[in-house]
């Protein structure tokens, strides 16, 4: 493709979009990477169907005017003192709480989409075989997780909202990138990353079964997205120049910061205010008062905070540097993440999920499956 690509192992080397001779290359049908077989032989393992009630039935009721899908210390705007005196009200704080998790589940649908145009781009430039059934087995995976969000969505509010500014910008960016390491860094791992941890929270607090449920399906699948990106990593990051090194750093720090201002910026979300008849202005006041109290680096804490997660996927990929560490220093505590260990938080959930879908899938089989595929 170009220099910019930084492919340091033929199984990411890849071509322009529109390079389909490329393709037809003799050669190249007798070349193909062992690397992703177990990722794409586990698909069967994994395999669920959003239009199947067997696995999932989006007719599952929930009383959205009596119930918040989630507790209410897990909002923390409600701890506001202006917004906290203005929705007194019982049903009126059920109601602010349902709509934030209408708009953050809107969000995950415009993501979800985003990872399926970016899994199919990949199909167009990767030139290895095995590299390519990868991506296109992924865009399958990404297109029924597109179908599930959107029933969802529709089964409890009809219709989703907007895809935030930030998201939208920032998956514009990695989609049309005719770079195949900003596509993996910026997709397979911030923009998966933030959902592994968003999924992970919601199907632990998330009140609702359907979506608890949901939540668990999406991940046996994510789980193996992510795999494709640490390969990338443990194959491309040791290789690096500084001068590369420097760069892909950079770029994972710019999809970051493009994350972390997507889902916790006060301004994106003053529409939501104004919904619910609070001054915006007001809000965004009281936001930032509270902010100047808190130490920063101890901001994000909790196992499946989503940005949490997202940051220790950088980490555990090695795209994290002493001249890196102080820009994520500043959000949370370094020391403790690195003490960890690389065990993730969706790691389990998406166990228990395969499981449940082997006894469907595979009921005298015996089959099962890790998704720790190498």
């Amino acid at each position: 493709m170009t220099d910019n690509n930084i492919t340091k192992d033929a199984m990411y080397g890849a071509v322009a979009p529109d390079d389909f001779e490329s393709m037809i290359e003799l050669d190249r049908y007798e070349q193909r990477s062992t690397a992703f077989d177990k990722i794409i032989s586990a698909t069967h393992d994994h395999f669920w169907d959003p239009l199947d009630k067997k696995y999932i039935d989006f007719d599952t009721p929930f009383d959205l005017e009596n119930e918040a899908l989630m507790p209410e210390e897990q909002q923390p705007l409600l701890r506001l003192p202006y917004v906290a005196e203005a929705l007194k009200d019982p049903k009126e704080k059920i109601r602010f709480i349902n709509h934030m998790q209408l708009w953050n589940f809107s969000s995950i649908l415009h993501g979800e989409q985003g990872a399926l145009n970016l899994s199919a781009s990949l199909c167009h430039v990767l030139k290895d075989q095995g590299a390519q059934e990868y991506a296109a087995n992924q865009t399958r995976e990404e297109a029924r997780h597109v179908t599930a969000f959107a029933k969802y969505i529709k089964a409890r509010w009809g219709r989703p909202v907007p895809c935030g500014a930030a998201l939208k910008a920032l998956l514009i960016e990695i989609i049309e990138s005719p770079a195949v390491y900003k596509k993996i860094i910026g997709m397979q791992m911030l923009v998966e990353g933030l959902a592994m941890g968003a999924f992970a929270n919601g199907y632990r607090y998330n009140r609702d079964p359907l979506a608890r449920k949901l939540f668990q399906l999406v991940m046996t699948d994510e789980a193996f997205h992510h795999k494709f990106g640490k390969i990338w990593a443990d194959k491309t990051i040791p290789k690096l120049s500084e001068s590369e090194r420097n760069l892909v750093e950079d770029w994972a720090a710019h999809c970051a910061q493009s994350l972390l201002f997507n889902n916790g910026s006060p301004q994106q979300q003053q529409v939501i205010y104004s919904r619910f008849g609070l001054d915006p202005e007001r809000v965004i006041a009281d936001i930032m008062e509270r902010r100047k109290g808190r130490d920063p680096a101890r901001r994000f804490k909790g196992e499946t905070n989503v940005f949490r997660v997202l940051i220790k996927t950088l980490l555990n990929a090695g795209l994290i540097t002493a001249r890196t560490r102080g820009f994520y220093g500043a959000y949370i505590d370094m020391d403790e993440l690195s003490a960890e260990g690389t065990r993730m938080v969706g790691d389990d959930i998406a166990e228990e999920g395969i499981k449940y879908l082997q006894a469907i899938n595979f009921k005298d089989q015996g089959r099962t499956v890790s998704i720790a595929a190498e």
